[in-house]
């Protein structure tokens, strides 16, 4: 009996996704009004997490324990025995990685994948990820497909949603929660790239590319590295192909940097004693506020005046001067730069900045 009962399902099941891909074919394209398809993607780092799927209502209905049964089970639709929660309404939900990632602490690799859910009644439950993503639903759910399962803890909310859906909340810069928000239940699952490792593994694989002729590229490679403490010895090499290409105060003082940072201090300094002679104003200015922000007051001071020397007209150099001195607490020189800056006719921004200053240091007379 059970045998007729499933072939009688199967039967009417195919019968209405034939008619409805005939229609497809012969109409044209219309809203779907019934469980609208959406999309939400979440970059974390230079990768992307991707999630398809279909926004059933709750239109009054009991979700959990009937319209979504607990546990694994028949589910609404004429599904086999044992089967998960399809976590969404048609086509398959899927979760997209652009990249390698962990998914409720499991390694999955980088592909397109069937998502599903199980909830149970006393809301522990379990993400699935199945390698075929393109099954209807949960009707041809295939145990041996897939890819990983985990534990999870459903939520209650206080505030029902109508709509199911998607969202990604407490963004880091590694990790993401991807959560499910229907009735008043929470699903959530973390998400988590090995964003150093994914960011350095591109840069070595575009500087083979057209990009590895050029230093602003070898650049933007090595101080990643510099920012984020890692890979030092690899972003050493990109900053001295780099020097070696373009040899600017740009590509010079990198190179410096990344020497300081493991250890080669001498060397270091010596080769940012002659990048200096080739920077410009702007770069001589940002590096003197690099060096207050890394609270080296005197080296920032230094670097400073030295641009005052080079640029005496310059109202911005004589300002931001004046703000090397009073961040290290030195008022009387302070406010004898920012005096001169007011002097040189300096540019609305400028003249703003010295004037707040004197009025907090008492200069203004």
């Amino acid at each position: 009996m059970q045998k007729n009962v499933t072939f009688r399902m199967l039967t009417a099941l195919f019968a209405a996704l034939s008619s409805a891909a005939l229609w497809a074919q012969a109409g044209v394209a219309v809203p779907r009004t019934a469980s609208p398809a959406a999309q939400v993607s979440q970059t974390i780092g230079i990768s992307t997490v991707t999630i398809n799927y279909s926004r059933p209502s709750v239109k009054g209905r009991t979700v959990w324990g009937e319209l979504v049964p607990y546990g694994w089970g028949k589910q609404a639709g004429g599904s086999p025995a044992d089967a998960p929660w399809r976590a969404g309404a048609n086509e398959n939900t899927t979760l997209e990685l652009s990249h390698p990632a962990k998914i409720a602490g499991q390694s999955v690799p980088a592909g397109k994948y069937g998502l599903f859910f199980v909830i149970n009644k006393d809301d522990s439950g379990e993400v699935i990820l199945s390698k075929d993503n393109r099954a209807w639903g949960n009707f041809f759910y295939d145990p041996a497909q897939d890819q990983m399962r985990a534990k999870i803890q459903v939520r209650n909310t206080t505030q029902s949603t109508e709509l199911l859906t998607y969202d990604f909340i407490n963004v880091t810069k590694n990790t993401a929660e991807l959560v499910l928000n229907w009735e008043k239940k929470q699903f959530p699952v973390s998400v988590e790239f090995a964003v150093d490792d994914i960011v350095m593994a591109n840069a070595a694989a575009e500087l083979k590319s057209a990009k590895g002729f050029t230093a602003p590229a070898y650049t933007s490679a090595a101080n990643y590295a510099i920012a984020n403490k890692v890979n030092l010895e690899t972003a050493l090499g990109w900053a001295d192909r780099a020097a070696t290409l373009d040899p600017s105060f740009a590509t010079i003082s990198t190179k410096s940097r990344i020497l300081k940072m493991t250890g080669k201090t001498a060397e270091a300094d010596k080769l940012m004693t002659g990048a200096l002679s080739k920077a410009s104003e702007a770069e001589l200015n940002q590096y003197g506020y690099q060096l207050l922000g890394e609270g080296k007051h005197d080296e920032a001071i230094k670097i400073m005046a030295m641009n005052t020397e080079h640029h005496p007209e310059s109202a911005n150099a004589w300002d931001s001067l004046g703000e090397a001195y009073a961040t290290k607490g030195d008022k009387d020189n302070a406010i004898k730069n920012f005096k001169k800056a007011l002097s040189l006719n300096p540019p609305e921004n400028v003249k703003a900045n010295s004037e707040k200053y004197l009025k907090q240091l008492g200069g203004m007379k």
